[in-house]
Formats: structure tokens, C-alpha cells, sequence
């Protein structure tokens, strides 16, 4: 099953976080009809909000006007594609390595969402063509 979804920038629904119940209904359908596993619709949910939000919240926005997110179910995993015409930024590289070792009252806000990603994606790629960052990474249940 593949579903795509294309996200405007600024969102047409307003507020940057007013796109996540597309995505989550996106996924809740995708989880019902391929009998997904509770954890692998817990994981792709929390991975999709991260990358979304941070794509449209975080960095320099100045040249993005668009978002596009493409997923395919296989095989009780997901593989997901999404691309961007903003500032290139490869959130494999890019993104600093959080200190997860600190205590949580000596750590920075923020940091942990391109690390969450990091962690819980598998076959993480990234690439700059044409002006527009792609990146694709697989989700399954447990990793």
C-alpha cells in the first residue's frame, strides 16, 4: 500500500503542527489495512512528526515552500520518502549528537528529535538533487 501526501509551506491549515492529524489518519488507515503491529504505528508516528515538524519549524525556512511525504507498507515495515525544496540540511550528518548520557535537568532543550529519528529508522539515506533534500528511511516494529 502506498499513500503520498504533499504539505504547503507556510501550511495552508495554519500552524505547522495543525498537519500532524493528516499524517496520523494517514497512518492509522495504512496500520488497519496491513494489520500493522501497535509498535510500528507508534514508531512511524513519532518519526513522521519529527521530520515534519522539524522540516517546517527548525533551521533556515526561508526558501521552503513545499514538503512531500510518500509511504509504502511492506511486509510489516514502512518505508518512508520525503522531500523538500528548502536549505539543504542532512539530518544524518548535519544535526549535532545529542549527550544522552547527562542527566535530564543538565540537558539542552531540544536536540533529541533528529537523534529519535536516527535511532529508529533503519536504511537511513539522504541526498541534495535538483535544489530539493530527499530523504528515505524504513521503519519496522522493533529495531
Amino acid at each position: 500500500m502506498q499513500r503520498s501526501l504533499h504539505l504547503s509551506h507556510p501550511p495552508e491549515q495554519g500552524h505547522p503542527s495543525d498537519v500532524l492529524p493528516l499524517i496520523e489518519d494517514i497512518l492509522n488507515e495504512m496500520a488497519e489495512t496491513e494489520d500493522w503491529p501497535i509498535t510500528l504505528t507508534m514508531r512511524a508516528n513519532l518519526i513522521l512528526e519529527e521530520l515534519v515538524l522539524n522540516t517546517l519549524t527548525h533551521g533556515d525556512t526561508s526558501g521552503l515552500t513545499e514538503i512531500d511525504l510518500e509511504l509504502e507498507s511492506q511486509d510489516h515495515a514502512l518505508t518512508i520518502r520525503l522531500s523538500d525544496d528548502g536549505s539543504p540540511f542532512n539530518p544524518l550528518t548535519d544535526a549535532p549528537e545529542p549527550d544522552v548520557t547527562l542527566p535530564l535537568a543538565e540537558r539542552p532543550i531540544g536536540g533529541l528529535g533528529v537523534y529519535l529519528v536516527r535511532t529508529m529508522g533503519e536504511e537511513l539515506e539522504y541526498r541534495r538533487e535538483d535544489d530539493r533534500n530527499y530523504l528515505k528511511l524504513v521503519v519496522h516494529p522493533e529495531s
